[in-house]
């Protein structure tokens, strides 16, 4: 038989004490309160590196857009797929772009694009400024992506994006 003072010492060796699990649990926080922020900020460049290979992807399609009808698209629509039910691509409905893309709005930014006197001009606003994008992106026929750190939409003057 085991004597008592056996009987508590085997209890103390079994199993982990609450201050052991809480100082477990503090570390686990802690390296979660470095980890999230983090992480946050490397989906806004995801999301912001995206929205550049949205607007390479429509300088493309315009490229292909005017040498098949001489003339560059004035709207994403006229890039994107006929709408459902049609199937003839024609000068409305290209479907040179993707659908999601067409609509205005992929990965975190809306896109527009406008004709200008000398082609188009494209531009990636974030949909919530902070949280899916901390820059604004601005391309034209030129080919040239250009970027605003700010709220304020990239203009043909903005820094070019290296």
């Amino acid at each position: 038989m085991l004597s008592r003072v056996e009987i508590q010492r085997r209890r103390r060796e079994s199993g982990f004490s609450l201050i052991e699990l809480l100082i477990v649990i503090a570390i686990i926080l802690i390296i979660l309160s470095i980890a999230v922020p983090q992480m946050g900020k490397m989906r806004m460049n995801a999301q912001e590196m995206a929205a550049v290979e949205e607007i390479s992807t429509i300088n493309k399609a315009e490229t292909q857009y005017y040498s098949q009808f001489n003339q560059y698209a004035t709207s994403l629509g006229q890039l994107g797929p006929p709408p459902s039910g049609g199937t003839s691509e024609g000068p409305q409905a290209a479907g040179l772009i993707p659908g999601s893309l067409a609509s205005g709005s992929s990965g975190g930014y809306n896109f527009t694009l406008t004709a200008t006197s000398q082609g188009y001009a494209i531009s990636a606003v974030p949909k919530q400024f902070g949280s899916t994008g901390r820059r604004t992106f601005y391309s034209d026929q030129s080919g040239v992506t250009r970027q605003n750190w700010g709220q304020d939409p990239a203009t043909a003057t903005s820094p070019e994006l290296k």
